[in-house]
């Protein structure tokens, strides 16, 4: 039995400035994922793990964060036996001009006023594991369809 496995690599950052943090709120696109949620993307082939996080906020956001910290991952199994990964990174040294992009508006919020938002799927606990140093890992038991009500499994 073969231990290689398919994965699809992603990163999320929480970029924190004092009690605020940057969120972007992703517009509805047919069926995609829609709501508030850290900025982030994939990971490139060839691309390093912490590359990629720092290219991608800057992609999404226009600021350039310097030396992020791995926090935690979030993922799932999907149906067809692959993984899915996102690796949970926070940032608080960061330099340039806020700007939206594609994926949405970026703005600074309260970190005690994102439960009361209308957050994506997931993004409340994916706070939890980027804020508990006691979590590392939020793995969905419940692959490929995520959807309200899934059960996850906060480690």
């Amino acid at each position: 039995m073969s231990r290689e496995v398919k994965a699809e690599l992603t990163n999320m950052c929480m970029i924190t400035n004092g009690t605020k943090v940057l969120v972007q709120n992703r517009p509805q696109h047919g069926s995609s994922w829609s709501g508030i949620v850290f900025p982030g993307g994939h990971i490139e082939p060839g691309e390093s793990v912490v590359d990629s996080v720092i290219r991608e906020v800057k992609e999404e956001t226009g600021l350039l964060i310097e030396h992020p910290r791995l926090r935690g991952i979030k993922d799932w199994m999907r149906d067809d036996g692959s993984r899915y990964l996102v690796l949970l990174f926070s940032a608080d040294t960061f330099s340039g001009e806020l700007k939206p992009s594609e994926e949405g508006e970026v703005f600074w919020a309260e970190r005690d006023a994102l439960p009361g938002m209308n957050l994506a799927r997931s993004i409340k606990e994916t706070l939890e594991v980027l804020t508990n140093d006691a979590l590392s890992e939020m793995y969905f038991t419940e692959c490929a369809r995520i959807t309200e009500g899934d059960h996850w499994n906060l480690q």
